[in-house]
């Protein structure tokens, strides 16, 4: 039985991906793990032939929209080696406070390892139209103007607002 009702089924749509650090812990505060996820996602475009076509990296979750053959697959191993490098990370910076939080809030069923970084799943939302894709690209691009970051979409240093513009963002995205 699946842990959850959020599933893609079919690969010739995007999807809005969303995923949440556990606990809301806000770790994406720091580059180091921000610059994780963004050598990650381009990864996953360029190495495993995703089309990205928007992103943004909040403290604690990041938002997407992405698609793929396999998709599932492709998603499941990108939190993997996020989470393992981002795990890593603070290790490596002695962030023993994350550490700890991140061992408490472990699942319990998760008894192969010592952290959890992710929430479960990652609440794929299937895009159909450019009405909707547009809907999805202002909601992702527009998070940190909601919470008060910034004045303009464009000053998020972590979202692909910036492509959207004609500028250089973090990394090229396919523009629908």
């Amino acid at each position: 039985m699946s842990r959850t009702r959020y599933k893609i089924y079919e690969d010739e749509y995007p999807y809005l991906i969303t995923s949440s650090v556990i606990y809301g812990l806000p770790l994406f505060g720091s580059p180091r793990l921000s610059d994780i996820i963004i050598n990650a996602l381009k990864f996953l475009q360029n190495k495993r032939e995703a089309k990205i076509y928007a992103y943004v990296i909040m403290e604690n979750h990041i938002h997407f929209i992405a698609q793929a053959n396999c998709l599932d697959r492709k998603i499941a191993a990108f939190k993997s080696y996020t989470a393992r490098k981002c795990i890593d990370c603070l290790k490596n910076n002695d962030k023993h406070i994350w550490l700890r939080r991140l061992c408490e809030q472990k699942s319990k069923f998760k008894t192969d390892r010592k952290y959890q970084f992710w929430d479960e799943g990652y609440h794929p939302k299937q895009i159909i139209g450019d009405y909707m894709m547009v809907q999805k690209v202002e909601y992702i691009h527009n998070n940190p103007v909601k919470r008060g970051y910034v004045d303009s979409p464009e000053d998020w240093r972590y979202s692909s607002a910036k492509n959207y513009l004609g500028e250089s963002g973090l990394f090229e995205v396919t523009i629908f």
